[in-house]
């Protein structure tokens, strides 16, 4: 809700004070913070005058899913009968400038009765030129809460007018473009206490935003503004009052340059990281929920950034209580997460999070970084704990992916969106509609007797039995505020595989086939429903991380398959994304018309995690599949990111370009959410790329980055897990594991597969194959010094190339390894 004043008097002529126009309430009431994620203050920040308080920041994690207005139970799950609609009846009007666009977000807003701009110099040219406000709006095309507004209020004859006449509109896809997003929304959240999508700000001609909120109803509902009302009054303040209200705006914005500034002090070293780790340790497992495994209550999201940090505390910490606790709270979240809802049992692959507590009922949108970043997570838990379901579930998100987030060219598809049509029919979208059954349709499909069942059971009694289908549905009212789940199952396995072959007097070979027989046949039903609309943009960034989860998992289960699609997904990386005359990352491509690869009309640079993401990726891939090319590209890029966003005064990388005049703030993301920080995985990035390449230099500026972050890390490092993780790497020295043999090999492959069958955070693996004038070789003349023993591949594991003696034999390189 929008504290404008509005109620106090709707003339003209009243004196709206600008500070209460700084103030925002999204959700209501008392209602504040509305996001599932941890809230932080940003010390410093000084509040414009008239205040009542000081801003208050939100972490940009705090909002990875857009936002209901009415209740907090809504925000369990996105009503699908306020969802995306039908398609229209009428004709569509003629497209307006996002016509011209390639963002699936921008072109569903294509036929808008809105005059909108995309955010570029035409846009800000006209402001200026007709001295008008600029309404900017921010979302991404799988936001429900985006749907609902276009659908209300972007559709609207009368809204469109108004806002063409009065304001210059700018439509922005924050996927695109992380950078508008991050500046505006720290406004929103800082003037607020809250933030989501879509995300509605208003700014001057120059840019700087003066009020902001997210989702708006189109007209006035108890102490809730409209939009209709809010346009109205923020005319009346432009022309009336338009002084106070930049003044203030300028005033909020300065103050977050300064709030927001992350920088070292001078001389200052990184914190102590054993102190670190231990109290993250400590505040993960003050936030972990026993019963069902994560962290926080609900909505309960995966966090992979969680588990990766608890794994690799695990790892230096094996002897300890602390260390078994961390292991046994990753492992018991995987599985149950493995268990519930969230996993698609049908389809494979996991949706975004859980509204509940023991991962039922999800949000059922799907996000490709959700995917890489679980793939490496379970593949993990396997290497830690030998459990074959961790990798058997680690396959099956690279499965969905291959299948349904795939580009014949190479990349990978964005999302996959929550809402589409019901199969049985009907106009609007809904919530989930694509994945549920209702008890019947299962006993349709399943009819069959099972011979030697208990009872006569069917398959369906059986298939029911293990995944808590009810003929009623399997929802609770409380995961369903809206109604659109009634008398609708979401799959759980309930039973293991043992107690439902008991149950039914079957064994446990002929239950574990009926039930993947089952699931087959439901996903052919699934086939033929209304798919959900699929995003295919191509983010350089999210492409980097699946390329690290093909590249992970196919070197540890040895999977030639999921490697070559590493390889190919590189590939695609290097010639698409790569502006190799400008030697520049591309933030995004895009899939045309005819299943082409295209480009947007004006080509987006790429941001920091556009590079950290892909270097990373690329150095897995190195590992993986030992191809030195790779790792020549890494270093390639990592030069061309220290070049555009490094901060040589205060360390750590701005998330774009800080010489771009149209944002604002230049920002260091200080959080690992949904996705790590770019600089949580520089950090390990830059360590090592020393390791490998023999440059002390990045050595050096890892422990710039941390030094950095040093009040964070050692305040709050439960906010960035995945830089801890990198304070350890550099505290704990990365043991160097040369291979010197032929790629091929079958004896360089046992050594290999020995080294991939191991948890090792802390390596760096590198194959010695004799290829003196090679890249690495050139990189480290040490390693001709390195030979084969007795004819044989042999394994050097060495710290700063001080080695211990050479072994051939693979349980010997283990022990070695795990010393």
């Amino acid at each position: 809700m929008l504290r404008l004043a509005w109620a106090r008097s709707s003339s003209k002529n009243s004196r709206v004070d600008p500070a209460r126009l700084l103030s925002i309430v999204l959700l209501g009431g008392d209602n504040k913070s509305h996001s599932p994620e941890q809230s932080r203050d940003i010390s410093g920040l000084t509040p414009p005058p008239a205040s009542d308080k000081s801003p208050s920041l939100l972490s940009p994690r705090t909002s990875q899913y857009c936002f209901s207005m009415t209740s907090r139970a809504s925000l369990s799950m996105a009503s699908g009968s306020e969802g995306q609609g039908s398609p229209p009846s009428t004709p569509q009007r003629p497209p307006n400038r996002l016509g011209q666009e390639r963002s699936p977000y921008l072109l569903q807003h294509a036929h808008n009765p809105v005059d909108w701009y995309p955010w570029g110099q035409e846009a800000f040219d006209k402001a200026r030129s007709e001295d008008k406000p600029i309404f900017l709006s921010v979302g991404y095309s799988t936001c429900h809460w985006c749907h609902v507004m276009e659908r209300e209020s972007f559709e609207d004859e009368e809204i469109g007018k108004t806002l063409s006449d009065n304001f210059v509109c700018i439509k922005v896809d924050r996927e695109e473009r992380p950078d508008v997003d991050k500046v505006y929304m720290t406004f929103v959240q800082a003037t607020s206490g809250g933030g989501g999508w879509p995300m509605s700000v208003w700014l001057t001609p120059d840019l700087r935003p003066f009020i902001g909120g997210t989702y708006f109803p189109p007209k006035d509902s108890g102490r809730r503004p409209g939009l209709k009302t809010v346009l109205t009054r923020i005319m009346e303040q432009w022309q009336d009052n338009r002084e106070a209200l930049e003044s203030s705006g300028e005033r909020v914005i300065e103050a977050l340059k300064k709030g927001t500034s992350i920088a070292a002090n001078p001389g200052e070293t990184p914190p102590p990281a054993h102190d670190v780790a231990n109290r993250c340790f400590v505040q993960l497992a003050h936030s972990y929920e026993e019963e069902y495994g994560g962290f926080r209550d609900a909505p309960k999201f995966p966090s992979p950034v969680n588990l990766m940090f608890l794994m690799s505390f695990w790892s230096v910490n094996r002897s300890s209580t602390e260390g078994s606790e961390a292991l046994q709270m990753t492992l018991h979240t995987l599985r149950m997460m493995a268990l519930g809802g969230i996993h698609d049992h049908v389809a494979q692959g996991f949706h975004r999070y859980s509204t509940d507590s023991s991962w039922h009922v999800p949000h059922f949108e799907k996000m490709l970084y959700d995917q890489a970043q679980l793939a490496v997570a379970y593949i993990s838990a396997y290497q830690v704990s030998g459990e074959q379901v961790f990798a058997d579930v680690a396959r099956d998100i690279l499965l969905y992916v291959s299948r349904d987030l795939s580009d014949k060219s190479g990349g990978f598809y964005s999302a996959e969106d929550a809402d589409s049509l019901p199969a049985a029919g009907g106009s609007e979208k809904r919530e989930g509609a694509f994945c549920v059954w209702m008890g019947s349709e299962v006993r349709e499909l399943l009819p069959v007797v099972v011979e030697g069942a208990t009872g006569g059971a069917t398959e369906a009694d059986i298939f029911m039995h293990h995944y808590g289908v009810k003929e009623q549905g399997n929802v609770d009212m409380e995961q369903d505020p809206h109604g659109e789940l009634q008398g609708q199952n979401v799959l759980i396995v309930r039973y293991s595989v043992e107690l439902t072959a008991a149950r039914f007097g079957l064994s446990v070979a002929k239950v574990s086939e009926l039930l993947a027989s089952a699931r087959a046949k439901m996903a052919e039903v699934r086939k033929s429903r209304p798919a959900p609309h699929l995003d295919t943009k191509m983010l350089a960034s999210w492409n980097g991380l699946m390329l690290s989860g093909f590249a992970r998992v196919g070197a540890v289960l040895d999977d030639k398959a999921l490697l070559e699609r590493a390889v190919q997904a590189a590939g695609f990386l290097k010639e698409h994304l790569w502006d190799a005359e400008r030697q520049i990352m591309l933030r995004s491509c895009y899939r045309g018309d005819e299943m082409e690869v295209e480009q947007g009309v004006s080509p987006i640079a790429g941001f920091l995690d556009d590079y950290a993401y892909v270097i990373c990726g690329l150095l897995d891939l190195y590992e993986a599949t030992l191809q030195p090319e790779w790792l020549r590209w890494g270093e390639e890029l990592q030069d061309r990111q220290d070049l555009l966003f490094w901060d040589a005064e205060g360390g750590g990388y701005y998330c774009s370009d800080p010489t771009d005049p149209t944002v604002l703030l230049r920002l260091k993301q200080d959080q690992d959410g949904a996705e790590p920080s770019a600089n949580s995985v520089s950090a390990l990035n830059l360590l090592r790329l020393s390791h490998y390449t023999g440059r002390k230099d990045w050595s050096q500026r890892s422990q710039q980055l941390l030094a950095a972050f040093s009040d964070r890390l050692t305040r709050v490092p439960i906010a960035l897990p995945e830089m801890v993780r990198g304070l350890m790497a550099n505290h704990y020295t990365l043991k160097q594991i040369v291979i010197c043999g032929q790629r091929d090999a079958p004896d360089t492959s046992s050594l290999l597969a020995t080294v991939n069958s191991l948890f090792l955070p802390h390596k760096v693996l590198m194959l010695a194959d004799g290829e003196t004038e090679g890249y690495l070789y050139q990189r480290l003349p040490i390693l001709s010094s390195l030979t084969c023993q007795g004819g044989s591949a042999t394994a050097y594991v060495c710290e700063d190339f001080t080695c211990a003696l050479p072994v051939t034999d693979p349980q010997e390189l283990r022990r070695l390894l795990l010393e």
